[in-house]
């Protein structure tokens, strides 16, 4: 073993990614992945929940409103975050330090400019993209100000999915989570003092996560700061490398836009639910919460399956390295199946944690059902984009997802729901959109893992 890989690191590893049980090892890394992914969602579900409850719908329908633009500039700061995931991981199955080190800190550097620049374009950008979308005139005032002032998270979010995916690699997945814990706590602390103390409505939910946004991202840079190993951040190391710089921008970009995609093509759903009335609108804002919440819990398997792949790739061992896939394959689809499972029978309770209208709550059941029995689906296209990238592949499955999930949904939107018209029609598009993303993203796996070359 090479210098730099200190005991510490060693017992972060203790999930056993390149050894012993991938079945029991990879369960036991995403454990608190899950959990740290359900405290992210918990962020905006805090926000609509306390304003729904206490501010009255349409302070809901503002904030619902902005849930796709926030999806948007969120899931690609995500995606840069597996992007470093990665690539730190690929370095550490290698055990060369000095790749890992300066991998690290050009993808610090590189993290928190994109969290800038999206600050700025959200800022400034706001009421047109907002107006873009057809938000209601009632509900545009409260989603400009909620958006903008959420925008300034922007930064820490980019910060603190990138030190998750530093982590991550190396085996640490308990720390994330305790910061989310602690940050989580915060937030919610803050919601209802906010509103209910303060009688602040949109602002003072938009505020409460700025607020615990950066606080978790304080606590996880103070955690890489006092690293022992070759993740260990330094302010004399902090600058752009080469040879790293390109790479980490060709995954990060690439997993970035992937997240993105999903998020633009919505937007031209989210546009159609805003042609109905302002009770759909609502209840749509109030159903879509279980799609962050059961997307989140299963995008803690594609991380584990990156990681995974990454290391057992950089190690040279072939036969892990696709099972690890296979293994995160499995528990995906079936976290998709229970949760699912989950909200047709307990759709209404979970409506009414985001309103008390009873109208709202009928209109929202129809996402619901629809969505609840087409999120396993979903585990194929997802998890297989995940391998992808763990082989180092990206471009080609940001390419499939265009055409499979944007351009599709685009064409289904003004043909079938142009056609009928109602909601069931429009919420029908994600499992056909999924099946056949699913189906070409596996191809195009398969394909590429044969060419690839093991050397031990």
């Amino acid at each position: 073993m090479r210098s730099g890989f200190t005991m510490e690191v060693q017992h972060k590893s203790r999930y056993g990614i390149t050894e012993g049980s991938i079945w029991r090892n990879l369960f036991l890394f995403s454990v608190p992945l899950v959990i740290s992914q359900i405290l992210q969602v918990l962020f905006t579900i805090a926000d609509i929940a306390v304003v729904g409850r206490y501010s009255g719908s349409v302070a809901l329908g503002a904030v619902g409103s902005t849930t796709i633009l926030i999806s948007l500039f969120v899931g690609f700061l995500i995606g840069m975050g597996s992007g470093v995931n990665v690539r730190v991981a690929f370095h550490l199955g290698e055990k060369k330090d000095n790749d890992v080190s300066e991998a690290v800190h050009t993808s610090l550097v590189l993290c928190t400019a994109t969290g800038i620049i999206f600050l700025l374009l959200c800022f400034i950008c706001a009421r047109p993209l907002l107006a873009l979308i057809n938000t209601k005139e009632e509900l545009i005032g409260g989603a400009v100000l909620y958006f903008r002032l959420f925008a300034l998270g922007m930064p820490a979010l980019g910060i603190f999915n990138f030190g998750n995916g530093v982590l991550s690699a190396e085996g640490d997945t308990r720390r994330p989570l305790v910061y989310l814990t602690i940050a989580g706590v915060v937030n919610v602390g803050l919601n209802l003092l906010f509103v209910l103390g303060f009688q602040m409505s949109v602002d003072g939910v938009a505020l409460a996560s700025v607020l615990s946004q950066y606080l978790s991202a304080v606590l996880i840079l103070i955690r890489l700061f006092r690293e022992k190993g070759p993740c260990k951040l330094s302010i004399k190391k902090m600058r752009l490398y080469r040879g790293k710089t390109s790479k980490i921008l060709i995954l990060g970009v690439s997993a970035g836009l992937q997240n993105a995609i999903f998020a633009v093509a919505n937007l031209f759903i989210q546009s159609a639910v805003n042609s109905f009335d302002a009770v759909t609108v609502e209840g749509n804002s109030a159903a879509a919460n279980s799609d962050t919440v059961v997307y989140n819990v299963m995008a803690a398997f594609y991380t584990a399956c990156s990681t995974f792949m990454g290391q057992n790739m950089g190690a040279g061992d072939k036969k892990r390295t696709i099972k690890s896939y296979l293994v995160a394959l499995t528990y995906s689809f079936g976290i998709g199946l229970l949760l699912g499972g989950l909200l047709l029978l307990f759709g209404d309770e979970f409506l009414y944690i985001f309103t008390k209208d009873p109208k709202v709550v009928e209109a929202g059941l129809i996402r619901l059902k629809v969505m609840a029995v087409s999120y396993a689906v979903s585990a194929f296209m997802d998890c297989t984009i995940a391998a992808s990238r763990g082989i180092g592949k990206t471009v080609i499955p940001t390419v499939i997802v265009i055409l499979g999930s944007c351009v599709f949904r685009v064409i289904w939107v003004y043909t079938v729901f142009a056609y009928f018209q109602t909601i069931l029609s429009l919420f029908s598009l994600y499992i056909f959109s999924w099946t056949l993303t699913s189906i070409a993203e596996i191809i195009y796996f398969v394909v590429c893992f044969r060419k690839v070359k093991f050397t031990t």
